[in-house]
C-alpha cells in the first residue's frame, strides 16, 4: 500500500508541470531547492525502480514524461521512462562509436550530448530518434535550459551558453566555490535562476548561480548511496519535480531512483 501511495504521488506531481522550454527552463519547475535558507541537507520522499544497465548521463522530467540519456560505447541510449513505475516506454540507441552524455528537452526536440565525439544529436521529443546534428569543440557533459539559452558542461570549470535552436555559443562563465575553480560538473539541471549539478567522481550536487558562476550551495547525497554500488557508479543524474521543491536523483546503474527535497540547515 506504503509503494502505491508513492506512486501515485509521484506521477501526479509529474502531470502537473507546465509547457516544456517554459521560461524557468527545460522541466518547468521553479523552485531553487529547499523551503528556504541555503539548501544543506535533503529528505527523501519516495523511490522508484531504476534500470541497471542505465549509466545515467542526462535525466529530466517533462509533462509526465522522465527522459534519460545513457553512456558509454555501444550502450548509449536515449529513453522515455514512466515517472510512477520507473518502466522504460521506448528507447533509442546511439551508434555504436558514440558515447551519450547530458539532454534536455527544447518544444518538440531534444538534445543529447556525446562526450568526446564532438556533435549534439537534436531528436524528435515523440519518437526520439535523430533529425540533426551538429558540431561543437571539446566534451560533452552535462546539459540543461536556462530560459532562452542551453547551458553546457565540459569537465572543465566553465558553463558555456548555447542558442536552443542552433547550438551555437553565446557566452560562457567560469565556476567558483570560495574562490576557487570548479571542475567536473556533469549532469545539468536549470530550477529557476539557478544551475544544479553533479559533481563528477563525488556524491555533491553544487547550486551555481549562472549570472556569476558562484556556487552558493552544495549538498552532500552519499547517504542515498545503495550499499551494493561499487564506487564506480557514480552518483548522476538530476531531475527536478515541476510544480514543486523536490528533485529525482540517481546514479550510474544505480538499482533506484530517489525522489527528495533539499532542506536548509
Amino acid at each position: 500500500m506504503r509503494w502505491l501511495l508513492v506512486t501515485a504521488v509521484l506521477l501526479l506531481s509529474a502531470a502537473c508541470g507546465g509547457p516544456a522550454g517554459g521560461p524557468t527552463g527545460g522541466s518547468g519547475a521553479t523552485s531553487t531547492g529547499g523551503s528556504g535558507g541555503v539548501p544543506t541537507g535533503f529528505e527523501v520522499l519516495g523511490t522508484l525502480p531504476h534500470d541497471t544497465g542505465a549509466f545515467t548521463q542526462g535525466l529530466e522530467l517533462v509533462d509526465g514524461v522522465l527522459y534519460e540519456g545513457t553512456g558509454l560505447e555501444g550502450r548509449s541510449s536515449i529513453r522515455r521512462v514512466d515517472p510512477a513505475t520507473g518502466a522504460v516506454q521506448r528507447r533509442v540507441d546511439l551508434p555504436g562509436d558514440l558515447f551519450g552524455e547530458g539532454i534536455t528537452v527544447v518544444g518538440d526536440r531534444l538534445w543529447q550530448l556525446t562526450w568526446r565525439n564532438g556533435v549534439a544529436l537534436e531528436r524528435d521529443r515523440e519518437t526520439l530518434e535523430e533529425v540533426r546534428r551538429v558540431t561543437y569543440e571539446g566534451e560533452g557533459w552535462g546539459l540543461c535550459r536556462d530560459g532562452e539559452r542551453l547551458v553546457m558542461s565540459d569537465g572543465t570549470a566553465e558553463l558555456t551558453f548555447r542558442d536552443p535552436v542552433t547550438f551555437a555559443e553565446t557566452g560562457s562563465t567560469g565556476v567558483t566555490r570560495d574562490g576557487r575553480p570548479v571542475t567536473e560538473l556533469n549532469e545539468l539541471e536549470c530550477v529557476g535562476d539557478r544551475v544544479w549539478a553533479n559533481v563528477w567522481q563525488t556524491d555533491e550536487v553544487v547550486r551555481v548561480d549562472p549570472a556569476d558562476g558562484r556556487v552558493d550551495a552544495t549538498v552532500d547525497l552519499s547517504g542515498l548511496r545503495p550499499a551494493d554500488v561499487p564506487a564506480a557508479d557514480v552518483l548522476n543524474g538530476i531531475a527536478a519535480v515541476p510544480g514543486t521543491d523536490e528533485f529525482l536523483v540517481t546514479g550510474k546503474n544505480w538499482p533506484t531512483i530517489f525522489r527528495i527535497r533539499f532542506t536548509a540547515g
